[in-house]
């Protein structure tokens, strides 16, 4: 049985992961497709200002705080102090570190730093957006489906319904 806290922090988890998959559909779905219908100096000025402003508390606490809710699920899963915590809880976590914050950080953020240094007024900068649009949205697409299948996952948990 899942205590009072154990219900907080998966349904806390559950709710991160879900605006965090939100927030990746939203740039699957039509932000990219948005910024590579103009022309390429003006997506790539764009991009470059949202991957700076992006950068804030608001983001982060929706992006890192589920993560360090979903690290302490496995933790508390996998030592035995996770009581009422099913695997199911701790997979979805799982989901949630490796395909939301590892495909961040291994291959989207790398993507981010590549474009912070072009310079939009280049003429090899057009054929170079246009990779990083078709590179950046395939691996979003990986990070938005893992945010919201951990999202179904441990909602799934918090209602006992995840074994």
């Amino acid at each position: 049985m899942t205590t009072g806290f154990q219900l907080l922090v998966l349904l806390t988890a559950w709710g991160g992961s879900a605006i965090t998959g939100g927030i990746f559909y939203a740039f699957s779905s039509f932000v990219m497709v948005a910024l590579a219908r103009i022309p390429a100096s003006a997506g790539m000025m764009a991009m470059q200002s949202i991957n700076i402003t992006v950068l804030n508390g608001t983001f982060f606490a929706a992006f890192f705080g589920t993560a360090l809710l979903c690290l302490a699920i496995i933790v508390l899963g996998l030592i035995g102090f996770g009581g009422g915590l099913s695997t199911w809880a701790v997979a979805g976590a799982a989901v949630y570190l490796v395909g939301t914050i590892g495909v961040t950080m291994v291959l989207n953020v790398p993507l981010n730093n590549q474009l912070a240094v072009m310079d939009v007024n280049a003429a090899a900068s057009a054929d170079a957006w246009l990779v990083y649009v078709r590179d950046w949205t395939l691996w979003n697409h990986v990070r938005t489906i893992a945010a919201l299948v951990a999202a179904l996952i441990l909602g799934a948990s918090a209602m006992g319904r995840g074994g």
